[in-house]
């Protein structure tokens, strides 16, 4: 409460006014951008690794070293950054074959989809990426052709590992070729170096509760255009002291407001991740399983009049890029994503528990399908002594036992007889699964096939 003497606030009063408004704001901003600060996770993990913007890119099948928001040991990964203010339009080259992929701006919003769920498909095609306020040539034909509105874009790419071939599908993604528009003629090298048995952090973890996180944010905001679109969020910003061309410098009160806001923020975005209460997150009536994404509609989290906060916060909590392609839900289209976190009696799973998830088979994969298990703290692969945090049918032969069903274990020990059907978790660590089906069938969509709960096996 203010008092107020002859209709102005007493000075008391006012400052614990300022102080909450100042929390109120930087908690609202931080969810905001909480995007923006993952990418530059991703940025500072690649670049760390020795990866160089527009010349070299990472290549990998993600493990429990691989530190990344729900990364999956299904396809092996890539993931370009793309300074366009170095090269000026920049060509996305893909060859044909079953390859995925997108290009999002530097605050993680999408642009434009590359590969299958391109316009392209399969075939593989040229994509022109413009920079911010290019108003130069254009071609005719030849190029799907897509604008950013900041200077550094990333373009995340996935191959299918068709029947478990990964060394051919290694080779397919190391044929795409990113080069500037200018050069087409005679296109610079641009190299994949293999860092499947490396260590890698591509999270904002170190950020996300404390002070820096503004500090990257500031980089960002200061490195990049002000869009439009972005206005108001950006000046809010603006008054908590993060404005381009400013230096960052917040006095002793309001870094310690900034820094409660990043505390307050990421509880705020974990609780949409993973204690949300929307109906529409569940997936079937009768199980615990959860949707990843609420909003199918589309990859920029819009709906009729607005954007759904709540399902853009729920996603950047647990994940990282966004299309419309990842959130599709289509027979033979794409892949579906289920969150399982919570046991059959409601609990959420504990590491030092044993389960089990009975699956139904065949399961209704038009490629394949995989259970994957996440540290909830880290939200990447549980890192336990087997060095394994994913199950899949592609490599581990789930179905080949001829059952109408096959069961799949977690905890901290291998229970008998469940060799090669095993993930160990860690005591004192929560996780959570994603139950990943690609090309899925119209039995994944209509409630006839689905798999049971986690359910306790050790009482």
């Amino acid at each position: 409460m203010v008092e107020f003497v002859d209709g102005y606030p007493e000075a008391e009063g006012a400052a614990r006014a300022r102080d909450a408004r100042d929390l109120r704001r930087a908690v609202e901003a931080y969810r905001f951008f909480y995007p923006t600060v993952s990418l530059e996770g991703i940025f500072k993990g690649t670049r760390d690794a020795g990866a160089v913007d527009n010349e070299t890119a990472l290549l990998f099948i993600a493990r429990p070293h691989h530190l990344g928001f729900t990364l999956n040991s299904d396809t092996p990964y890539s993931g370009g950054i793309l300074d366009l203010r170095k090269s000026g339009p920049m060509v996305i080259e893909l060859p044909p074959g079953p390859l995925i992929g997108l290009v999002d701006d530097h605050h993680h919003r999408w642009i434009v989809d590359v590969g299958l769920p391109g316009a392209y498909a399969e075939k593989g095609g040229k994509h022109l990426l413009l920079p911010p306020g290019y108003d130069g040539e254009v071609p005719g034909s030849g190029y799907v052709v897509a604008r950013s509105d900041t200077w550094t874009a990333f373009c995340a790419l996935r191959v299918l590992p068709l029947g478990g071939d990964v060394e051919k599908a290694n080779a397919l993604l190391s044929s795409v070729r990113f080069y500037p528009w200018a050069k087409s003629d005679d296109p610079p090298a641009y190299t994949f170096t293999d860092y499947s048995d490396h260590a890698i952090d591509c999270t904002c973890l170190a950020w996300e509760d404390n002070l820096e996180y503004w500090r990257v944010l500031h980089s960002v905001i200061d490195s990049e255009p002000a869009i439009e679109e972005l206005r108001p969020m950006l000046g809010l910003l603006a008054e908590l002291g993060i404005e381009a061309g400013r230096p960052f410098d917040p006095d002793e009160r309001l870094a310690g407001v900034l820094a409660e806001a990043a505390r307050t923020g990421r509880d705020e975005m974990l609780v949409s991740a993973f204690a949300s209460d929307r109906p529409d997150r569940t997936v079937w009536p009768d199980r615990t399983w959860e949707w990843a994404g609420l909003r199918p509609e589309n990859g920029t989290f819009e709906r009729e009049g607005s954007l759904d906060v709540e399902a853009k916060d729920r996603w950047f909590a647990q994940a990282i890029v966004a299309s419309p392609a990842m959130f599709r839900r289509v027979v033979g289209q794409g892949s579906l994503y289920w969150l399982g976190l919570r046991d059959a009696r409601g609990d959420y799973l504990d590491g030092g528990r044993t389960y089990k998830l009975t699956v139904p088979l065949p399961v209704p994969a038009g490629l394949f399908w995989s259970v994957t298990a996440y540290d909830a703290q880290t939200r990447s692969e549980v890192v336990a002594d087997q060095g394994q945090a994913a199950l899949r049918s592609l490599f581990e032969g789930l179905e080949s036992g001829g059952g109408d069903s096959v069961d799949l274990y977690f905890g901290p020990s291998e229970p008998a007889g469940a060799e090669g059907r095993w993930i160990q978790t860690v005591p004192g660590r929560g996780w959570f699964a994603y139950f990943r089906i690609y090309g899925p069938q119209e039995a994944a969509f209509d409630g006839s096939w689905k798999p049971s709960d986690f359910e306790r096996v050790d009482g």
